[in-house]
């Protein structure tokens, strides 16, 4: 069976994938990684280079799916071990912020986020963070949540010092070019911020790259619309497993 590699957010762990793995089992081998400062690897400590690293060497040649955080590791390994991502799918993902100022705010932003979980805990700390706009279109019952709360406070608020967006320095939009393996992006259609920005991965890929918008969805695609998103990945793993053969 091929292999999928499916990377999770920030503050989940590889529990949430399980209504999107539950319908790819049947015909690939789905592999759900707990990435630095979650789940099983909570007591890891790994930048996003180093994480990459890790990703690659244990899973081999694969499609690597990655949301949001598990967005910016995929796109890692992608540049820094292009011979194991037989293809590469970004889900409410970016290569990171442009300008300097802004890069340092948002490191400020994420360091001050990190003070707060070690402050008040995981439990509330993901009220609170589940209560953003963002994640409105989530539901209460979606795979994973239990899970989250089983991580630690040392934990997300090391990840979010490590592998946050202001991580990236410098920004990865340059080396984007790069990738050759067939690309798929993938935004909600709620989600105005990471549709513009899915259209810039697009543009900074190039021709093997292409967007997908999907109806109705907001930030959290692949747990908001399970469905709608397992049926968009297999549509484009039929088209591109049609151009490769």
């Amino acid at each position: 069976m091929p292999a999928i590699v499916l990377l999770h957010g920030f503050t989940q762990t590889s529990g949430s994938w399980q209504a999107i793995a539950d319908r790819l089992r049947d015909r690939y081998d789905v592999r759900t990684p707990d990435l630095p400062g979650h789940g099983t690897a909570g007591d890891e400590r790994f930048g996003l280079w180093e994480t990459a690293a890790v990703v690659a060497e244990g899973n081999g040649p694969a499609t690597y799916v990655g949301y949001s955080m598990g967005g910016r590791v995929a796109l890692h390994v992608a540049i820094a071990h292009p011979e194991v991502v037989e293809r590469l799918v970004l889900v409410s993902a970016t290569a990171g912020i442009d300008h300097d100022e802004e890069r340092a705010a948002r490191r400020q932003a994420d360091e001050e986020l990190a003070d707060r979980i070690e402050a008040i805990g995981v439990d509330a700390f993901l009220d609170e963070w589940l209560a953003q706009p963002l994640f409105t279109g989530l539901p209460a019952d979606a795979p994973g949540l239990a899970e989250r709360r089983a991580n630690t406070a040392a934990g997300l608020a090391a990840s979010l010092r490590t592998s946050g967006t202001g991580m990236m320095d410098p920004p990865l939009w340059d080396r984007l070019a790069a990738i050759e393996s067939p690309v798929l992006v993938v935004a909600g259609e709620l989600d105005g911020k990471f549709r513009r920005l899915g259209a810039q991965l697009v543009r900074s890929i190039g021709d093997n790259a292409e967007l997908v918008v999907v109806a109705g969805a907001g930030h959290a695609v692949p747990f908001e619309a399970p469905e709608r998103f397992t049926d968009a990945l297999e549509r484009w793993f039929a088209v591109t497993d049609e151009e490769s053969g």
